[in-house]
Parts: C-alpha cells; sequence; structure tokens
C-alpha cells in the first residue's frame, strides 16, 4: 500500500480523495489549514489518517507544512490538492504552495497537481505578478496555467518522477458550487488512479487529465523556455532552489 500526502483535506475533492484512499486500505496524510479546521478532518483522522497543519497561503507555514510531512516519513504520492478561486491569495494557494512543497518534501516517486479546464484562459505573462499575495495581481486562471506548467516542467527536471496535472472538471464542491453539473466521483478518481494504480497510463509522467483521459493543454504548459521562466520566478521568490 502507499502513503499519500494530499493538501486541502479539510472538504471538497480532497477529503473525497483522502475517504476513498483510506477505503483501498492506503495510508494518508491530510492537510488542514488551522488547528480550527482540524475537526474538519477528525472523521478522517479516527480512520487512520495523519494529520498536518499550516496556511498555505503563508510561506512559512508552508515550509512548516513541508516538515511536519518529512517528520511522518517518506511519501509515496503527495496531490496538490489545495486551492482558491478568488481573492489575494490565489497565486500564494495555487501556485506558490505546490512549488515550495515539491521543493522540500523529500522527493515522492509520484506528483500530481490540480489544474482546470480554466488554465488556457490564463496569461502565459509572469510580469508584474505579486506573488506574495499582498495585492490580487493574478486570476483564478492564471494560477491554474501556471501551476499546469509547473506539473510539466518537474516531469521534464525530474525524470524518475511520475507528474502529472488533473482538470477535475466543476464538481459540485464547495468551490464549485451546489449547481455545478459534473460528476463528482469523477471529480477525484483521476487523481486517486494517478497516485496510486499501476496501469501503465497512469505511470507516464508530463500529461494533463480529465477524467483518466490525455487531453491537450495550453501551449506554454509545454514551452520549455515558459517552464523555466516560471521556475526562475518562483525559485526568485521563496528563495528555495529550482526542483
Amino acid at each position: 500500500m502507499s502513503r499519500i500526502f494530499i493538501t486541502g483535506s479539510a472538504d471538497g475533492l480532497g477529503r473525497a480523495t483522502a475517504q476513498t484512499l483510506l477505503g483501498g486500505g492506503h495510508e494518508v496524510v491530510v492537510h488542514a489549514r488551522s488547528e480550527a479546521r482540524l475537526a474538519a478532518v477528525g472523521e478522517l483522522v479516527d480512520r487512520g489518517a495523519v494529520p498536518v497543519v499550516g496556511d498555505l497561503s503563508d510561506l512559512d507555514q508552508t515550509r512548516d507544512v513541508a516538515e511536519q510531512v518529512n517528520r511522518i516519513g517518506r511519501m509515496d504520492a503527495v496531490i496538490h490538492n489545495a486551492g482558491v478561486s478568488t481573492g489575494r491569495a490565489v497565486l500564494p494557494v495555487n501556485v506558490i504552495a505546490p512549488y515550495l512543497l515539491t521543493a522540500l518534501i523529500h522527493r515522492p516517486q509520484r506528483l500530481v497537481y490540480l489544474s482546470s479546464d480554466m488554465h488556457p484562459g490564463g496569461r502565459a505573462d509572469l510580469a508584474g505578478l505579486d506573488w506574495s499575495g499582498r495585492s490580487a495581481t493574478g486570476s483564478y486562471s492564471d494560477s491554474k496555467l501556471f501551476v499546469t506548467t509547473l506539473a510539466a516542467a518537474v516531469a521534464r527536471i525530474l525524470p524518475d518522477v511520475v507528474s502529472n496535472a488533473v482538470d477535475p472538471g466543476w464538481v459540485p464542491t464547495r468551490m464549485g458550487g451546489p449547481s455545478a453539473p459534473d460528476d463528482l466521483r469523477l471529480g477525484h478518481l483521476t487523481q486517486e488512479w494517478l497516485a496510486v494504480s499501476d496501469d501503465p497510463d497512469a505511470l507516464t509522467t508530463g500529461g494533463y487529465w480529465h477524467h483518466q483521459r490525455l487531453q491537450k493543454p495550453h501551449p506554454a504548459v509545454l514551452d520549455e523556455r515558459f517552464q523555466d521562466e516560471l521556475l526562475d520566478a518562483l525559485a526568485g521568490f521563496t528563495r528555495t532552489s529550482p526542483i
């Protein structure tokens, strides 16, 4: 069985993913934003999940989350599920945190990054972005373009790691809203499959997936120059060496 860390496990797709993987007998490390939110993962902890706590919009707390995970032991997979759709935390949570956790958590065999079918609406332009979140300079679509590019860059730079991005669809979670039209189960199936399956397709790297099918991402995602520009920008802001 595998050991999997899932960010943003207190509700939505992260919680559903944790529930399914626990049900499959895997060891799951769940994440809550604060001590106050630990109650939201209580049922998962009662089933054997190990909790870590930290606000991923804060650099220091994100670093501490990585330290907590490393103390537990090496992960087989990390699912970068946490995300916000609006506000100043969009870039810190959706892009900076996945980069920093990828750089600091002892290298797993598999990495899964949550993207969106809105990522093609993002701008492949890093000029003027405030990565700190003190001002809102990047949209949700921008952030998902960047994190999808990060997944592809990791796949290129770390050929011994299986790194993929997933569009879960527009599903009825707190973020998606109750009228979202897509199937909630299919919304978390692909990241579970990429994290633990021995299916040959799940062991390929550098893909952008939707419901276990490869999709074509925005052209910037596969542009090695843009990948390197993004990595340089993230390394410069976080003062953490490129992956």
